[in-house]
C-alpha cells in the first residue's frame, strides 16, 4: 500500500516510494525495462537507484551504456522525473535508513554475490543495507536472482533470505506469450515484478485458461 503523510491531522495518499538495485549478474535489460516501467507509472512518486560496480560492467557489455555519468539519462532514454540515482559507497544515503518512507526493493538482476551479503546481514554497501532494512522493516524484497546452475551455497542463501521475508524471483523469461523479440521478453519480466509490489501494468501479458 502507498504510504501516508500527515497533514492537518488528516490522512493524504501519496505515491509509492520504491528502491531498486542493479548488480554484476547478466540481464541488464531486465533492469532497463523495469526503470522505464516506473518512471512512466503515475502510482510512483520516487525512485531510489543503485548500481552496484560489478553492474557498471555489465551494463556496458550489454547495453553499451558506460561510466556513471548521465547513467540514468542513457537508461530511460530521457531526463528522469523521478528516479533519483546514488552511489552503492554511500552508506549515509536515506535508504540506508528503516525511518526512511519505502514501499519495498527490487534487485534486478540480483548476484550471487549481492545474495550472499543480502542472507548473510553483512550490510557493507548500500544496496545490502537497504535490503537489510526493507527485511527488518517487513517491507517487500524482491531478489531477481542471475545464475544457473546453482550450486548449493547459492541455494542456502536463497533459502536464508527468503526464511528472512525476501521473495526469490529468478530471472526465468516467459515464453507462452510468443515475445517479439528480448525487449518484449524482458519488459514482460519487468510486469511480472511490478506486480508483485502491488504494481500491475496495463501491458502485462495474463495468461488465460481456454473457455
Amino acid at each position: 500500500m502507498p504510504r501516508v503523510s500527515q497533514s492537518n491531522n488528516a490522512e493524504q495518499p501519496v505515491g509509492m516510494h520504491l528502491t531498486v538495485a542493479i548488480t554484476g549478474a547478466s540481464g541488464a535489460i531486465l533492469a532497463r525495462e523495469l526503470l522505464r516501467a516506473l518512471e512512466a507509472d503515475e502510482r510512483v512518486e520516487r525512485v531510489h537507484f543503485v548500481a552496484s560496480e560489478n553492474a557498471l560492467r555489465v551494463l556496458a557489455e550489454e547495453l553499451d551504456v558506460s561510466g556513471r555519468s548521465h547513467l540514468l539519462e542513457k537508461l530511460l532514454g530521457g531526463t528522469p522525473v523521478k528516479t533519483v540515482q546514488h552511489a552503492d559507497a554511500d552508506i549515509g544515503a536515506a535508504i540506508a535508513s528503516g525511518s526512511h518512507p519505502s514501499n519495498g526493493m527490487i534487485v534486478l538482476p540480483c548476484s550471487m554475490g549481492t545474495l550472499a551479503a543480502i542472507a548473510l546481514g553483512l550490510a557493507d554497501s548500500l544496496i545490502a543495507r537497504a535490503a537489510d532494512v526493507a527485511l527488518k522493516e517487513r517491507r517487500p524484497l524482491i531478489l531477481c536472482v542471475r545464475e544457473t546452475p546453482f550450486n548449493r551455497i547459492h541455494l542456502r542463501n536463497m533459502t536464508l533470505a527468503a526464511e528472512a521475508g525476501a521473495t526469490i524471483f529468478p530471472c526465468i523469461p516467459a515464453f507462452y506469450n510468443h515475445p517479439a523479440g528480448t525487449e518484449e521478453m524482458a519488459r514482460q519480466f519487468a510486469y511480472r515484478v511490478l506486480a508483485h509490489v502491488g504494481l500491475p501494468q496495463s501491458g502485462a501479458f495474463v495468461w488465460k485458461a481456454d473457455e
